[in-house]
Formats: structure tokens, C-alpha cells, sequence
């Protein structure tokens, strides 16, 4: 664990909240590219910046914040309320509201296919995978608070 701290030592001490928040999302995203090539046999950049997708990375940089917070600031100070309930609204969104247009966009995606067959038409196909499953919400969450504990200076 030393090892890991010492790589990120110079960014860590930069700040270290912010800094731990970057690393979970940058992290999270590399996750998920990998397991794409994994899944698919073959690269999907579009991961690297894409929303949606096991872990969630915007858990995981919103958790790995306020835990970075907390440790640092103290768990009941008012800056760790903050970062807590912005993340708790960030979670909220990224089940809730982003799932429920995903849904509706494959939904749309796919009267647009049938309208396809009988008329011509060639609209935008509209990006489907924009919120999480709570299971992604719940592992991004995790995975960022556990980063935090580990890698906090």
C-alpha cells in the first residue's frame, strides 16, 4: 500500500480530496475500457469517456471526495456535509433522472428503426447508455470510499 501512496504521493499532495476524486474517476473509466476488451475482444474507446457502465465513475470520484473530505476536514464539519449530499444527489441522478432518458432514448432509438423501414429519414441515434444501475452506483461508491482510506496521506 506504501507503493501505491509514493506513486501518487506528488498529486496526492496537491490536494489530496480532489486529487483522490480524479484518480477514482480516471480509474473507474480505465475499468471499464478494460473489461469492454475483455467483453468484446476488442477496444472501446468510447469507455474511457463514456457515462454509464459497472463501476460508476461518478460514484466513485463524488465518494472518493467526500471521503477525502472527511478524513481531512473531519466528519462533521460543514465542507464534509457538503461534499456528502452533493454526492448522495450525484448518486440520486445517476440511478434516477440519467437512467430513466436512457431508457427513454432506446425507446425512441428504436421507433426511429421501425419508422426507418417505411419512410426515409436518417435522424442522430440518440446515446442509450447514460445512467447506472444502483449495483454500479453501489460498486463506484464503494470502490471510491475504499481508495480514499488507502491512499489519503
Amino acid at each position: 500500500m506504501n507503493a501505491l501512496r509514493e506513486l501518487f504521493a506528488p498529486l496526492l499532495s496537491w490536494n489530496p480530496p480532489l486529487a483522490l476524486a480524479f484518480l477514482a474517476m480516471l480509474t473507474a473509466q480505465g475499468f471499464k475500457f478494460i473489461r469492454s476488451i475483455f467483453r468484446r475482444r476488442r477496444p472501446d474507446f468510447t469507455r474511457l469517456i463514456g457515462t454509464g457502465g459497472m463501476p460508476s465513475a461518478h460514484s466513485a470520484s463524488v465518494t472518493a471526495l467526500s471521503v477525502g473530505v472527511g478524513i481531512g476536514q473531519g466528519w462533521s464539519s460543514p465542507i464534509f456535509a457538503v461534499a456528502a449530499f452533493f454526492s448522495v444527489i450525484t448518486m440520486y441522478d445517476a440511478t434516477g433522472i440519467r437512467r430513466a432518458a436512457g431508457k427513454q432514448a432506446r425507446m425512441l432509438n428504436r421507433l426511429v428503426e421501425e419508422l426507418r423501414a417505411h419512410h426515409k429519414i436518417d435522424p442522430e441515434r440518440l446515446a442509450e447508455l447514460l445512467g447506472h444501475t444502483p449495483l454500479e452506483v453501489l460498486v463506484g461508491a464503494l470502490y471510491g470510499a475504499v481508495l480514499a482510506f488507502l491512499l489519503y496521506p
